[in-house]
């Protein structure tokens, strides 16, 4: 576990305070039920804003604090407890990260400031198919006047119907499958030529569908060579990722130990059979060893490591695998009442299996683990 500094402390400590208080598992469910579509609550996002949270890996240069990954991960795990649906991770990680790492000068001084007062919401659309593919992508960007114009789809963007800047996977040389020849853009959603579709997913968040019809794109980083700053914005977005579906499981967890201390079955408190607290001992254990590949990885982001590729495949698909089984063994250890609606456990089971396959699933790290380690 890592050794957090006073900070650090301070600054868990407060997500944790503010998610339970002001944004508990019930805001999701009221959300849900509202019928309204919105991807997030946007008085939770801009109280995100003011407390800083937005800015937490921005630059102070450009209204950030600098905090860092870690401090970063933090809070996502804090919100991960309570299912908190919020831009954190499309904008004040992924969004920050891709013009920290790509934009230009004038790109950062437009955009950063905004990130960290909540004041925007950004998305980045990389996937084109159901599966988590970015090498693949095809969506086409060739040269108009002083810029270009992007022709294609795009399909699960996370927070993509409210967003305002789109940051846009693009070939603009070589095929499908190769990672050479694709560029980044940055594209105005409201712009002629963008076409948004919203798209319901099991977790009761937003995504959407963007169709680009000759959109107007401005390069962010260098023409054929965003895959230098798109994998490594992918590893950070797996990583944050993984932070809050480390928070879901412990909460998951929790409550379903909370349940095998007090259910009775055959005279007896079902948390005395030693099938089960087998079982509860394996999340238990699955639980701290996640903690740590996390931790690990967001650690090795703020020590300034080039290369975090083993590091992210190795946090996503530990949490995925994670997810999966303490959001199964919550429904299974609840019976009955863990089958309904009534009951939360079937919200973090949703979150859960929206959560796996988001920036690709335990498979798809697996395999790209062992190809980075050389196997």
């Amino acid at each position: 576990m890592a050794v957090l500094n006073e900070e650090q402390t301070m600054l868990r400590d407060a997500a944790k305070s503010w998610a339970q208080e002001t944004s508990p598992v019930s805001k999701l469910r009221a959300l849900r039920d509202s019928g309204s579509g919105a991807p997030f609550d946007a008085a939770a996002w801009a109280e995100m804003g003011q407390m800083g949270w937005a800015g937490v890996i921005v630059p102070e240069d450009f209204g950030g604090s600098a905090f860092g990954y870690l401090s970063l991960g933090l809070i996502l795990e804090e919100t991960g407890r309570t299912l908190t649906a919020s831009p954190l991770l499309s904008t004040a990680l992924i969004g920050a990260s891709a013009l920290t790492l790509g934009g230009s000068d004038a790109q950062k001084a437009q955009w950063l400031p905004k990130i960290a007062e909540g004041a925007v919401v950004a998305a980045l659309a990389v996937d084109e198919a159901s599966h988590h593919a970015p090498e693949r992508t095809a969506l086409k960007a060739e040269k108009s006047g002083d810029g270009y114009a992007l022709t294609g789809k795009k399909t699960f963007v996370i927070d993509g119907d409210a967003a305002d800047l789109l940051i846009v996977a693009a070939r603009t040389s070589g095929k499908p499958g190769e990672t050479a020849g694709i560029t980044l853009f940055l594209v105005d959603p409201k712009g002629a030529g963008v076409t948004r579709k919203h798209l319901a997913l099991a977790d009761s968040r937003g995504a959407a569908e963007i169709t680009f019809s000759g959109a107007a794109g401005e390069v962010l980083g260098a023409v054929d060579k965003g895959w230098d700053v798109l994998e490594p914005v992918l590893d950070r977005a797996r990583i944050g990722l993984s932070a809050e579906m480390l928070g879901s499981a412990l909460q998951a967890f929790e409550i379903t130990l909370d349940y095998l201390k007090t259910r009775t079955q055959f005279g007896q408190v079902i948390g005395t059979f030693q099938s089960l607290q087998h079982r509860a001992a394996k999340m238990f254990t699955d639980l701290e060893t996640t903690r740590s590949c996390i931790e690990a990885a967001l650690e090795g982001i703020d020590a300034g490591s080039t290369d975090n590729r083993a590091a992210a495949s190795l946090a996503k698909c530990k949490a995925s695998e994670l997810a999966h089984l303490v959001t199964n063994e919550m429904v299974q250890m609840h019976g009955g009442i863990g089958m309904t609606d009534v009951h939360d456990a079937g919200l973090f089971l949703k979150r859960a299996r929206v959560t796996e396959q988001l920036f690709g699933g335990a498979g798809y790290h697996r395999d790209r683990f062992a190809t980075v380690s050389g196997f």
